[in-house]
């Protein structure tokens, strides 16, 4: 059987018309809303904490490791100073761990609370359901050869009398 050729405009619309491809644009966007959510906690909150408490006058910004200090010290003005900078990778880190565990958190919940209402509704079901009727009285057991012949026989008889 030849398959049927479609437009590439007609597959498209038909790919974008999916739910789940729906649904994973609706993921990307609350993953991004939720990152610049934990990105704000982690730069506006976390780093001051951590700068409180004495890690760094910038938080994670002190876990710098400049490559050229020599250079620049002796030339500030023209040599730029090559820095290893791993509190932004930390940063980072954090945010991708804090925004991780609030999506699962939510994912959680909410998959939580879609199997309490199958429950409720599986309830409900059973006891809206109408009492089994009872069951027929068994059958007859069914006559064996030998009692059909016997029959057959006698009834032979008595057409012949």
């Amino acid at each position: 059987m030849a398959k049927e050729k479609k437009g590439f405009f007609k597959e498209f619309k038909e790919f974008i018309a999916r739910g789940n491809v729906l649904d994973m644009a609706v993921g990307i966007i609350v993953g991004g809303a939720f990152t610049a959510i934990i990105t704000a906690l982690v730069n506006g909150i976390l780093t001051p904490l951590l700068q409180m408490i004495g890690v760094g006058d910038d938080g994670f910004g002190a876990l710098q490791i400049v490559l050229n200090q020599a250079a620049y010290n002796a030339n500030p003005e023209t040599v730029t100073p090559i820095v290893l900078d791993f509190g932004i990778v930390i940063s980072a880190i954090v945010t991708f761990l804090l925004t991780a565990l609030m999506l699962f958190t939510i994912v959680y919940t909410v998959n939580h609370i879609h199997a309490r209402i199958e429950k409720i509704k599986a309830k409900r079901a059973a006891a809206e359901e109408p009492a089994p009727e009872p069951a027929a009285p068994p059958a007859p057991p069914a006559p064996t050869a030998e009692e059909l012949l016997t029959e057959i026989r006698d009834l032979l008889k008595k057409d012949k009398e």
